[in-house]
């Protein structure tokens, strides 16, 4: 107890801009308050992206371990998410991962121009090494989904991502995509190579009674080259880039 509580004291006192020191090559924090045991960072960067801010509170149970942990929020805009994190020297793990907002405020991490929606998270696991990701396991919502490249802007619907808790050597993300409902009937599959930001998504996708006439026309256009099953859904493999 008289370690735990020395411990506190010192984390009390130690300014939150030593978590500076902690951070991989490729993230850079400041504006920096509050100790390195509850504390934040108004301005992180990673890979010379804007990333928003991050606040922190350590558990103290952790302090005896060379693994400690923490509860984390991150704010990006008008995204927020919570979950805990636990480092070592080995790399990171980051559990129960939850919340979103709206995909606008995430194009500064590289998300498509003209893509707009709602996000929503409930990742269990990320774990990884600070060079490569290891596994992620979880789901990813989007919902009111549309891009001004498609059907003049027309509604997309939304889609839940389910990913697979494995992540191979090559560092590649693999996830199951299925509709929620909305204009379009889609069953997909999406591997992502963070590497090189870029990604594809192989499945079948098919129109439903609400779809708009843009969007049936564009759907009909695709159709001529890749012609549609017996149940009239349209084989589909398209790269993108994130």
């Amino acid at each position: 107890m008289a370690l735990i509580a020395a411990a506190v004291v010192v984390l009390l006192v130690l300014p939150a801009s030593l978590a500076a020191r902690f951070l991989p090559a490729q993230v850079q924090a400041d504006d920096f308050s509050g100790s390195i045991w509850h504390g934040s960072s108004g301005h992180i960067t990673v890979s010379s992206r804007p990333a928003g801010a991050l606040e922190w509170r350590l558990h103290l149970t952790s302090l005896l371990s060379l693994a400690p942990s923490a509860d984390v929020r991150w704010v990006k805009d008008s995204v927020v998410l919570d979950g805990q994190i636990t480092v070592s020297d080995k790399g990171f793990e980051a559990r129960n991962i939850r919340g979103g907002g709206p995909l606008n405020d995430l194009r500064d991490l590289g998300l498509a121009p003209g893509w707009s929606g709602n996000t929503t998270l409930d990742l269990k696991q990320l774990k990884g090494s600070f060079q490569k990701l290891e596994s992620a396991a979880g789901t990813i919502e989007v919902s009111a989904l549309s891009s001004t490249s498609i059907a003049h802007g027309a509604d997309l619907g939304g889609y839940v991502l389910t990913l697979s808790s494995a992540v191979p050597a090559d560092g590649s993300l693999a996830a199951t995509v299925k509709d929620t409902g909305g204009p379009l009937e889609v069953q997909a599959d999406i591997h992502y190579m963070p590497g090189t930001h870029s990604g594809l998504l192989s499945g079948t996708i098919k129109e439903r009674d609400g779809a708009s006439a843009a969007l049936r026309d564009e759907l009909n256009q695709l159709a001529q080259m890749r012609p549609r099953d017996n149940l009239g859904r349209i084989p589909v493999e398209l790269e993108f880039a994130m």
